[in-house]
């Protein structure tokens, strides 16, 4: 291998250790204890969810159907007298990347320019409100859940206009067609400065004092090499 090829190994290793985490993913986290809850209708207070997001946490983005890892949520409770005809439910969703925004569901928040990220992100990072629709079209489903989180510190839980043209719900027997809330509602109330939605951004390593030097005397060796040898070929 030429002497420029060594080179070129070189100075690449040091750019990829350098940029190990630049496309680094972020999580978003809460559950119903994160906040306060007031059902308006049938009674669901126990949920939790979880987006993993495709790429850096930044400030001053807008995420408007970002690409994703991974969407996981439970929610259930009981229902009063609703479409669906069930006493209660329990669902729980495991989404892979392609199969979230391909079943109708979406993803909306924007990151505040000037938003301070080094203790995570909080609703106050935001610019306007936060917007989990995990509606579902022609999967069977009642209950997927609607999350909106505003900058006021109020916010909702409920189930989407989820509808159906063929697929018919296992239990129901019935095609789905639920307008919004018409399963459950329930209004949250949270701080807006304490509830964080996700961790801070994980900072870029730095190489090793020993690493560094190792690299900058193997490329300054190289560098002396290749002038001291007679007639090299590139």
């Amino acid at each position: 291998m030429s002497v420029k090829k060594h080179l070129l190994r070189a100075v690449v290793t040091c750019c990829l250790f350098l940029n190990l985490s630049s496309a680094h993913a972020f999580v978003i986290n809460f559950q119903a204890s994160d906040f306060g809850k007031t059902t308006i209708f049938s009674n669901v207070t126990t949920f939790a969810l979880s987006i993993d997001i495709a790429g850096p946490l930044t400030a001053g983005t807008v995420y408007s159907d970002p690409i994703l890892n991974s969407v996981s949520y439970n929610v259930s409770g009981s229902l009063a007298a609703t479409p669906s005809g069930f006493p209660a439910f329990a669902l729980t969703r495991a989404i892979g990347r392609a199969e979230f925004y391909t079943q109708g569901s979406s993803l909306s928040f924007e990151v505040a320019a000037g938003a301070n990220l080094t203790d995570g992100l909080q609703l106050t990072d935001l610019v306007g409100d936060f917007i989990f629709n995990g509606r579902e079209v022609d999967t069977g489903r009642y209950h997927p859940a609607l999350v909106e989180l505003r900058s006021d510190g109020t916010g909702r839980i409920q189930n989407p206009n989820n509808f159906g043209d063929t697929t018919l719900n296992p239990s129901s027997g019935e095609l789905v067609n639920v307008n919004f809330g018409e399963e459950y509602i329930t209004d949250l109330t949270f701080s807006t400065t304490t509830l964080t939605l996700a961790d801070a951004p994980a900072a870029v390593p730095v190489p090793p004092v020993g690493l560094q030097l190792m690299l900058l005397g193997f490329v300054g060796a190289l560098a002396i090499r290749r002038r001291l040898l007679p007639n090299h070929q590139e």
